[in-house]
């Protein structure tokens, strides 16, 4: 006997949504029930057929198996070639029990498309311990240089009097007797199957009938630990850094967590940084950026930089000196340090000074002025058009 076609049974479109699905099931069952058929065997196979579609198409995860592999879904799986069985003959929940039918072969599935069975292993085995965070602030100079240091958690060690173990000394945990040793306990409903964390034993597997008198059961202590941190050069402010196996132990016999160390840089006087860049602003006397001249200047790692304005230098000039800013993390080089100049306004002059200044400007002209000589031009130009 042919498959029936679930779709064509309920006479819609195989992109028909729930309302139309249910809605077409209602007319149909109300058409072929047994009671209004009464004596009918065609109508009450066909108000079998009738729900047994319905069964399936109702349902996100049963249609779109039966989308996928169509009545293969329902059929025994892995069972020594068993005999097919229909959802609307004697519903999943066997299937489901005992690991074949829809629920198998939707979870092979899913494995094979999605990974998913080797992320259900993963998290049946025990569990690893907690990530612990220390939050550390360090100067831009050891950003820079980098920095050796050994810091101080307060975080969960193992036990010492049960050796983790949670248990008093001379006892040791028993199997739980509500999973079996498992850690998670199956409930069917319907065709599915749900995994839940045993409530007993919360997922461990074992129970304490004597716990550990120093822990309390729990196999770990709080205590204060010391950790050798190094903090690599060219470090960026909220950088963290992992430290495999620092964080806590695991209370199930799993690996220890990671310590994650919480970078912030704290702000310089001088410098400012963009990524591996510096840079700072520099005054300069009004003589030397008009002469010209060398200025010395400090630098991160100790360094003394001598820089050379250019004669007629104004504020605003940015002057790049290659390499001289922060390190690049994991490379040789370095990024450039971008110094802009401020040329500075004489104040406090002496009556001496005044009048050099004022001779100066009778000697001016719009050569050694043309940005002013400029400016108040266009100024001049726009107030005659007015």
């Amino acid at each position: 006997m042919a498959e029936q076609n679930y779709y064509e049974t309920l006479g819609v479109a195989r992109d028909a949504d729930e309302k139309t699905i249910k809605s077409a099931y209602r007319k149909l069952a109300k058409k072929y029930h047994p009671d209004q058929n009464p004596g009918n065997a065609g109508s009450e196979q066909q108000f079998k057929d009738i729900n047994e579609a319905y069964e399936v198409l109702k349902d996100k995860q049963a249609r779109a198996a039966y989308d996928t592999l169509g009545h293969a879904a329902f059929k025994a799986h892995g069972s020594g070639g068993g005999a097919g069985m229909h959802p609307g003959a004697g519903g999943f929940g066997g299937f489901a029990r005992d690991g074949g039918g829809f629920s198998s072969v939707f979870s092979d599935l899913f494995d094979n498309i999605m990974g998913a069975g080797a992320q259900t292993r993963q998290r049946s085995g025990p569990r690893r311990g907690d990530d612990l965070r220390y939050d550390m602030t360090i100067t831009l100079e050891e950003a820079f240089a980098g920095k050796n240091t050994e810091i101080s958690v307060m975080a969960p060690v193992a036990c010492t009097t049960c050796s983790g173990s949670g248990a008093a000394p001379g006892t040791k945990p028993v199997t739980c007797s509500a999973c079996g040793g498992a850690g998670r306990i199956r409930a069917t409903q319907g065709f599915l199957t749900f995994e839940q964390t045993c409530a007993q034993c919360r997922g461990k597997g074992e129970r304490l009938e004597t716990p550990c008198s120093e822990c309390n059961g729990s196999g770990r202590m709080r205590k204060r630990r010391r950790i050798n941190v190094n903090i690599p050069a060219g470090v960026e402010d909220s950088m963290n850094l992992r430290l495999s196996g620092e964080g806590a132990p695991s209370a199930s016999g799993g690996g220890n967590g990671d310590l994650y160390i919480f970078i912030s840089v704290r702000e310089h006087q001088l410098f400012q940084r963009h990524g591996a860049d510096l840079y700072c602003q520099m005054p300069v006397a009004m003589t030397t950026a008009a002469l010209g001249g060398e200025v010395e200047i400090p630098a991160l790692g100790g360094q003394r930089l001598k820089i050379k304005v250019p004669e007629g230098c104004q504020s605003g000039h940015r002057l790049r000196l290659r390499s001289k800013g922060m390190p690049i993390l994991r490379s040789r080089d370095h990024g450039d340090l971008y110094v802009e100049i401020a040329v500075e306004t004489p104040v406090g002059l002496s009556r001496k000074q005044k009048e050099l200044l004022n001779e100066f400007a009778e000697q001016s002209d719009t050569a050694t002025n043309p940005r002013a000589h400029g400016f108040f031009e266009r100024v001049k130009g726009l107030f005659e058009g007015l």
